[in-house]
């Protein structure tokens, strides 16, 4: 075949595929002119140029530096050959999606003085039904703005003068910050969102005008479903169940998939007793009205920061020998929830299993959480002394103390006032980015199986008195080894400190608490006043502690003002040379097939190469950011901490080729077709796990002269 039929093939089938990818595609053109690719938000492409048999071809097309540094996480959208970005600082740039040249760039902080906020995960771009008009919507601080795309200016028109307050609508009073860190979906001439922060809802907004067109109260009103599953009057001051993660669509039938958070505060319950609607719930409604259809909660009563952690996604998968339009919902402690997408019907049982009870004064946990019996669970759900590191002989011997003396108790461990390890971790399971669905009902996920360590320290006593700083700090960071009443756990060799002063000088002690030693990690990152003030406590078993405020966080004129219990804080359990303290793999990416509910691979997602050079297998990496499938054959991927993409055979989990990248791929990837050439895109700004951080584009292409098959449906790549 010659090399001019070569380009027909190539552009027809691109002709094809754009029909149903993209309203206003042009002849060899796709678009991805949507969060995550689609509506259904099921990373899936029909491009095919790309394929199992050139993917080791690819090559970088172009970059873009944005100028900025941080957790780049937007899922880039791609209009009419037009590449559109938020940058790490929440910039708005346009790019020429075939060479990365800028076409324009707006900062928030032009209509607004002050940070926009970090962690924007993409835009939503919005085009009538019959062209010509067209919006762009972006979010910075508590302000959504409509900004027109081809100018990249503010469309004064919207809201008060080209932006609404995202506070505003809530049926509440005054006007609560509320930020938007993952876009919202458009539904006809209406702009669906949730957001972080304020109390819990899910608005629809006139694209137009920024008016409000409907509200759902998460947090139910008197009257209103749910309602009795809260303390009388919670919708006065509960706070909340905001769905950060994201919607889905279903366009054809107008319903509208919310996953949503966790009710506040996260790890204390006793002022919001019951089982909490809508938190923790994939929730079904009209996207005209806002009408609740149906929901499911996936976790009662959380008191383990277990929101729901991405956004649904709607497929088709054959169950029970029928077609079944379904919604696939991920979560953090890696299982897979499957419905029937119009009736709320689980394709397969949900069995409600007993759990432990907390200790906790006031506290009432849920004596029960749903599991679903299929598909099995992506990940580990118990920690085990057979799941200790072995990557080391140090690490074996360290992480097995370890859990001895803070042992995990599955998914839902009961938050109390002793350490225990947290495993399904905080991070995942699944994490925001989220899975990808081809049209054969295979689900791919990536998944962290990381360990962190739950705990809770008193703040107010049962009198009402406040728990001083230091015995707070003392608490959180030495009682899990050496004891709440510091006498030590001799058989575990963690020595008593109540004579600690009498062996070692006070120099000695404040470096041992800075630097570590053996098994006590380094507490280089708290303050020299913490640290002082845990010596003070650790020497005399007070609280008092010179020149520092130690009053603990309790009004004394309202001793009852606040819990009697917080948080310690997010802490991985890493070992002494910062890898996860547990056997790996620490990161996977599977395949799931969801019309027999079975799992058909798993593969290790990333690799340490100081690790690889011990002669250590790829263990997998703590990942953030989710998978594009293609009909290529392929799945793309960057999420890993070792600043690398890579594409896996969609059947086998092979890797077929891989990449460096500037800074760690902690989004997910987009791809489309410009003149006739499919390009893979990424935002690459690291910022996890540790590791560096930029703000760059990178873009990846087959090299100019290679052959290119036809992208025709139904070829087989």
């Amino acid at each position: 075949m010659n090399r001019a039929l070569l380009v027909l093939c190539a552009l027809c089938g691109a002709l094809l595929s754009a029909s149903a990818a993209s309203p206003a595609a042009t002849p060899g053109s796709v678009d991805w002119p949507t969060y995550l690719g689609d509506k259904t938000r099921n990373l899936y492409s029909p491009l095919r140029q790309i394929n199992r048999k050139n993917v080791a071809q690819l090559q970088v097309a172009w970059s873009y530096d944005t100028g900025d540094t941080g957790e780049y996480q937007a899922n880039n959208l791609i209009v009419a050959g037009v590449l559109y970005t938020a940058s790490p600082k929440r910039s708005v740039i346009a790019l020429d999606a075939a060479t990365g040249r800028e076409l324009w760039k707006w900062n928030p902080g032009s209509e607004r003085p002050g940070s926009g906020g970090g962690r924007q995960r993409g835009l939503v771009f919005w085009e009538n039904e019959s062209g010509g008009e067209q919006r762009l919507f972006t979010a910075a601080g508590n302000h959504l703005y409509a900004l027109d795309p081809v100018q990249g200016k503010p469309i004064r028109s919207f809201g008060e003068n080209g932006s609404i307050h995202l506070g505003t609508g809530l049926d509440v009073e005054g006007t609560p910050s509320v930020g938007l860190n993952t876009p919202g979906v458009t539904y006809k001439d209406m702009f669906i969102l949730g957001g972080v922060g304020g109390p819990g809802a899910v608005r629809a907004f006139d694209v137009r005008t920024g008016q409000r067109r409907w509200i759902f109260h998460l947090i139910p009103r008197p009257g209103e479903p749910g309602y009795e599953s809260w303390p009388p009057d919670a919708y006065k001051t509960a706070t909340g169940l905001m769905p950060w993660s994201g919607q889905s669509l279903d366009e054809k039938r107008g319903i509208v998939y919310v996953a949503t958070k966790t009710a506040e505060p996260d790890f204390y319950g006793g002022a919001r007793h019951g089982q909490n609607l809508f938190a923790n719930s994939l929730v079904a409604l009209d996207a005209a009205t806002g009408r609740r259809l149906w929901h499911y909660q996936l976790v009662h009563h959380d008191l383990l920061d277990k929101d729901l952690p991405c956004p649904p996604i709607l497929l088709t998968v054959v169950h029970a020998g029928k077609k079944v339009d379904a919604v696939a919902q991920g979560t953090k402690h890696g299982r897979l929830f499957v419905f029937n997408r119009v009736t709320g019907t689980p394709l397969w049982p949900i069995e409600e299993r007993p759990e432990p009870a907390s200790d906790l004064r006031g506290e009432e946990t849920s004596p029960t959480q749903p599991y679903p019996l299929k598909p099995a669970p992506l990940m580990r759900q118990r920690y085990t002394e057979a799941d200790v590191s072995h990557i080391s002989p140090e690490a074996y011997t360290n992480t097995l103390a370890r859990i001895r003396l803070s042992p995990n108790a599955g998914p839902f461990p009961a938050p109390n006032l002793k350490e225990t390890v947290m495993f399904p971790g905080f991070d995942g399971g699944m994490e925001w980015g989220g899975g990808a669905a081809d049209p054969q009902g295979i689900y791919y996920a990536n998944v962290n199986e990381i360990p962190w360590l739950l705990q809770m320290v008193e703040i107010r006593r049962a009198d009402g008195s406040a728990v001083p700083r230091s015995e707070q700090d003392y608490m959180a960071f030495c009682a899990p080894c050496h004891g709440l009443d510091r006498t030590g756990n001799p058989s575990g060799g963690f020595p008593s400190l109540i004579d600690v002063a009498q062996r070692k000088t006070r120099d000695q002690l404040l470096l041992l608490l800075k630097q570590g030693a053996g098994r006590m990690p380094a507490f280089d990152a708290l303050t020299e006043d913490q640290r002082n003030a845990i010596l003070n406590y650790v020497v005399s078993g007070d609280g008092i502690s010179a020149g520092r405020n130690d009053e603990g966080t309790v009004s004394p004129s309202n001793p009852h003002s606040t819990p009697p219990y917080t948080f310690s804080g997010f802490r991985r359990w890493l070992d002494a040379e910062g890898y996860p303290a547990i056997r790996p793999p620490w990161g996977t990416l599977n395949a799931v097939d969801l019309n027999t509910g079975e799992i058909k691979w798993k593969v290790p997602l990333g690799e340490y190469a100081k690790l690889t050079e011990r002669g250590i297998p790829p263990t997998g990496t703590e990942n953030y950011g989710g998978p594009v499938v293609t009909a290529g054959g392929l799945i793309f991927i960057g999420a890993t901490a070792d600043e690398t993409m890579r594409a896996f055979d969609k059947d086998t989990g092979a890797i077929l080729w891989q990449a460096k990248l500037p800074f760690g791929g902690n989004a997910t990837p987009s791809t489309y077709m410009v003149h006739g050439r499919q390009y893979v895109v990424i935002s690459a700004g690291g910022g996890k796990s540790g590791r560096p951080s930029g703000g760059s584009i990178v873009a990846f292409a087959l090299p100019e002269s290679a052959p290119k098959p036809s992208t025709r449906a139904g070829s087989k790549p």
